[in-house]
């Protein structure tokens, strides 16, 4: 079983993290749309059991995700399941009416411009994420994908990587949380 293994953490000026980064030689891809479409369950809370399920589009590319709930409470580690779907702007709808029809609802759209990178660290790979999220603002993601063998090891090294960067206090809650909050606030 594997696990992601992440922490986010918020970013008050992008061009200061991006010039310590730049020390690492890393190489970044072009920044991505990415549209995340979360739905609930319709017997059990997704926010009360820490669950998410969600299809995500970047341009003509879609995929499903199944997060379980975080298994600490310093990281963000959990069982995440992602599989490909067919492709097409339009190609989800039919997945979406299946999922309506069992009952699951809409929760949310989470909008985010991601740029992306990859480092090793500790004999570890590590994606770092510079993402900017509509309404919510900007952030770092730093993680990696561990078997439960593993895990503490994986954690452990993203402690590390995420002090040796200096990048402060960590963000918990997931950009759907952030979300929904501005909505209830707003």
């Amino acid at each position: 079983m594997n696990y992601e293994v992440e922490m986010k953490f918020p970013v008050a000026d992008r061009d200061t993290l991006q010039k310590r980064l730049a020390g690492y030689g890393l190489v970044w891809h072009e920044p991505i749309v990415q549209v995340d479409r979360y739905f609930n369950h319709p017997s059990r809370d997704f926010a009360s059991t820490d669950e998410a399920l969600r299809i995500r589009s970047v341009g003509e590319r879609n995929w499903m995700t199944y997060k379980g709930p975080k298994i600490d409470a310093v990281t963000k580690t959990r069982r995440e399941l992602e599989f490909p779907l067919v492709e097409g702007a339009t190609a989800c709808e039919p997945l979406v009416e299946v999922l309506m029809a069992l009952g699951f609802r809409a929760t949310a759209e989470v909008h985010k411009q991601r740029q992306s990178t990859h480092l090793t660290f500790q004999h570890r790979e590590f994606e770092v994420l510079l993402d900017e999220v509509q309404g919510v603002g900007q952030f770092v993601e730093i993680e990696t994908i561990a078997t439960e063998e593993v895990l503490t090891q994986a954690r452990e090294s993203l402690l590390a990587l995420a002090a040796e960067l200096g990048l402060g206090t960590s963000e918990r809650r997931s950009y759907l949380e952030m979300v929904l909050e501005k909505q209830v606030v707003g």
